[in-house]
């Protein structure tokens, strides 16, 4: 369990990165679809510091 934990905030990252290549790939770009690519993305980079440092 600790395995997946450690990892949790690189996945919850690498799903806002797939969130922000959906605009790229298709014709329309949305604000509120880049905006929600950003806030998943920041939120996985502070639950990957909090997490680890939980853990340690």
């Amino acid at each position: 369990m600790n395995q997946f934990l450690k990892y949790l905030g690189v996945i919850i990252l690498l799903i806002g990165v797939i969130i922000l290549a959906i605009p790229a790939l298709t014709t329309g770009t949305s604000n509120a679809l880049l905006g929600t690519g950003l806030g998943v993305i920041l939120l996985g980079y502070i639950a990957h510091i909090v997490i680890n440092k939980r853990i340690e």
